[in-house]
């Protein structure tokens, strides 16, 4: 097995009375940008049920913005983490280990999880997480609330890794841009798919995508030019991006080496007919 990749991680900590205070963060009706060197220990939250863990929290059903997830980073310090880590009835999720080592629960069966491990939990699974090390883990977290369809059967739980599933490069591009697909677009189960996209140098996304699902990016590694709606804006390795429905993206791979990010996407559901997705 070749080298397992660096993940970019929170920053954490706090800046230096003598930083300058302007940063790229910016929060638009179209998009955000939360880069990594504002994810600092004083913007983060204790979560109930979750013991020595803090939490980033990136995204949140927002009401005229991005409405389908919620995205975590959590940071499960040493003897941390929870029995009782989902809140909500009929939630789905995804876990993808940035750093560390944490023990997975998931529906009866133990994983021991290393970064780039990629977990996800099906609705209404039983799971727990643990960190049984002396050094702290890191994870992003992305939550939404299933939608069953007619005569299709909710989803199982399932691990996996970043480098067991081979990424597949898309039409036309000789190979510069790949997205890793842990789940077949094909299986309807699946209302929402978390994959990682990956641009080696000078790749780019060669038209502005302008449609119906929301992001939420999070950088792996690397650098670029992102497009987000009229602006381009310069984005690196740590840094969360959240797009609403519809914002035009496209993207330039600007570094030396690769350019990943986990990407977020509401998928595989007829549009509901009712403001804010209630049915009568």
């Amino acid at each position: 097995m070749t080298d397992r990749p660096v993940y970019a991680t929170p920053r954490g900590g706090l800046p230096p009375q003598t930083q300058r205070t302007r940063d790229r963060a910016v929060f638009t009706p179209a998009y955000a940008v939360i880069p990594n060197s504002v994810m600092r220990d004083i913007v983060t939250s204790r979560l109930p049920g979750w013991q020595n863990t803090q939490a980033w929290i990136l995204a949140r059903p927002l009401s005229g913005f991005a409405e389908t997830f919620a995205q975590l980073v959590l940071e499960i310090g040493p003897g941390g983490g929870s029995d009782t880590p989902e809140p909500e009835h009929g939630a789905e999720g995804v876990l993808f280990v940035l750093a560390g080592t944490p023990t997975l629960a998931l529906d009866g069966a133990q994983h021991t999880l290393t970064p780039g491990s990629y977990v996800f939990i099906g609705p209404n699974s039983a799971w727990s997480i643990a960190n049984d090390t002396d050094t702290p883990t890191c994870l992003q977290w992305i939550r939404k609330r299933y939608e069953p369809a007619p005569d299709v059967a909710a989803p199982a739980s399932f691990v996996s890794h970043d480098q067991n599933v081979t990424p597949e490069p898309m039409p036309d591009c000789d190979g510069v841009w790949a997205t890793t697909r842990f789940v077949s677009p094909d299986d309807l189960s699946h209302d929402m798919h978390v994959n990682i996209v990956t641009f080696q140098p000078g790749g780019v996304i060669p038209f502005s995508e302008t449609h119906v699902m929301e992001h939420g990016i999070y950088v792996l590694q690397g650098r670029a030019l992102y497009q987000l709606n009229d602006d381009w804006v310069e984005v690196e390795a740590g840094d969360f991006l959240w797009l609403r429905a519809f914002c035009p993206q496209a993207c330039y791979a600007a570094g030396p080496g690769a350019f990943r990010y986990l990407l977020y996407k509401d998928v595989n559901r007829h549009p509901s007919l009712s403001l804010g997705g209630a049915s009568s």
